[in-house]
């Protein structure tokens, strides 16, 4: 029997974004801290609720890449991860996060905004580690955020996002050794990529190095999916010591 009473239970919406890039060779992740309660004071994710005026939650995502961290969304690659939405992960209520990756070279110091007081890069090993307490479920989504692109560089042409327009097949050995978290041998590698056809392809011209022959350069290639993929080398028993165990 249709109840004319029943009203739909309130369900609020918020988008979160996994923010990563490469600094100094390691792989950072992009926390704020919170300016408001709950978990005020606490490192997060940056990210915020859907605005009811017919916004779209991509849209939502490019917005509050802005306006919590000032940086510009255009330059970003940025795509949905994964919804999160078990009862008691908000104490405001039932929220349910559709959480984003983004990922760009070179991104510069963050700006806070809006309900964030800071905002900071942190080495992704310090939240995989759980050295640090994140607000909310933060911590999981952070994980399946790195997790992603450890998966995603072996198949698909992600690991070129961490990049420039225009890089050395040693910089992108080294988005790979940041974002495994492991050390590759550079002649294995090297021959890797040139058996990928289409990931990379040559601009032509080479960058001068420092006591050493020129380097050349490459930009990003057609191909979307790696074929043969570049898999992931089994961790050892001493993780800090992998340089040339991959097959």
């Amino acid at each position: 029997m249709h109840d004319d009473a029943w009203s739909p239970p309130p369900v609020l919406l918020t988008v979160d974004l996994v923010i990563l890039t490469l600094r100094e060779g390691r792989l950072h992740l992009l926390l704020v801290e919170r300016g408001k309660a709950p978990f005020r004071g606490m490192p997060a994710l940056p990210g915020g609720f859907l605005n009811h005026d017919g916004e779209e939650i991509l849209d939502a995502a490019h917005r509050e890449l802005s306006e919590e961290t000032a940086l510009t969304s255009g330059w970003v690659h940025l795509e949905q991860l994964a919804v999160y939405g078990e009862s008691g992960r908000d104490p405001r209520g039932r929220v349910i996060s559709v959480a984003h990756l983004a990922i760009a070279p070179g991104l510069p110091d963050p700006v806070a905004g809006t309900d964030a007081t800071d905002a900071a890069w942190v080495p992704a090993e310090d939240v995989l580690s759980g050295e640090l307490e994140l607000a909310f479920d933060h911590h999981r989504i952070a994980t399946d955020g790195i997790e992603r692109a450890r998966d995603k560089i072996e198949f698909s042409s992600l690991a070129t996002a961490f990049c420039g327009e225009e890089f050395t097949i040693a910089e992108l050995q080294q988005v790979y050794e940041a974002v495994w978290g492991t050390e590759l041998d550079i002649r294995n590698f090297y021959r890797k990529v040139q058996a990928t056809k289409g990931f990379i392809v040559p601009v032509g011209t080479n960058r001068r190095t420092t006591g050493g022959r020129p380097a050349r350069l490459y930009r990003a290639g057609p191909k979307t999916v790696l074929f043969p993929p570049l898999i992931r080398p089994a961790p050892s028993a001493t993780q800090g010591n992998t340089r040339g165990k991959e097959e």
